[in-house]
C-alpha cells in the first residue's frame, strides 16, 4: 500500500500524542512511504519547538532525529516540480488551507498515493473534496 502522511500525522510516529497507534498501525502496514520535501523540515522544527519548550529534552531530540532519517531513507519524497506547484495553487484556489498543508495536497495529487493521512481538519476536508482516500490520525 502506498500511503502519503503529511507532517501533521507523520510526526506522531515520533511524538506521542493521540493519534499515535493509528499512525504507528497504518506505518506497519505501509509498503512505499511517501512525503513531501517540506516534512522532514516541519519534523525537526517541531521537534526543536518541543526542545525549546522543555518538553523534550536535547539528547532526545539527537535520537529522534537520527531515527527519523534513517527511517526514511527509503521513503519516495515528492519534490516541488511545475506540476506539484500547480495543484498547490489550485489546492488554495479552491479550500480553505494554508500554503504548506496545500503543498502536501498537491503533493499527494500528483503521486496518488492509495491513502493519504493526516490529523488536520481542514486538509483531511481538502483531500476528500479532491478525491483522496483519507484516514486522520
Amino acid at each position: 500500500m502506498k500511503v502519503f502522511f503529511d507532517t501533521s500525522a507523520f510526526v506522531k510516529r515520533y511524538v506521542e500524542e493521540p493519534g499515535t497507534e493509528k499512525v504507528i498501525e497504518i506505518c506497519d502496514q505501509t509498503e512505499q512511504l511517501v512525503l513531501s520535501v517540506i516534512c522532514l523540515p516541519e519534523m525537526i522544527s517541531t521537534l526543536n519547538r518541543l526542545v525549546r519548550e522543555g518538553k523534550l529534552p536535547a539528547a532526545d531530540y539527537r535520537t529522534l532525529r537520527d531515527l527519523i532519517l534513517r527511517e526514511i531513507e527509503d521513503a519516495e519524497i515528492c519534490r516541488l516540480t511545475p506540476e506539484v506547484v500547480s495543484q498547490t495553487l489550485r489546492c488554495l484556489e479552491n479550500n480553505d488551507l494554508r500554503a504548506m498543508d496545500a503543498i502536501h495536497l498537491g503533493c499527494a495529487l500528483v503521486v496518488k498515493p492509495d491513502l493519504f493521512v493526516s490529523a488536520d481538519k481542514r486538509q483531511i476536508k481538502a483531500a476528500q473534496k479532491e478525491g483522496l482516500k483519507v484516514v486522520e490520525a
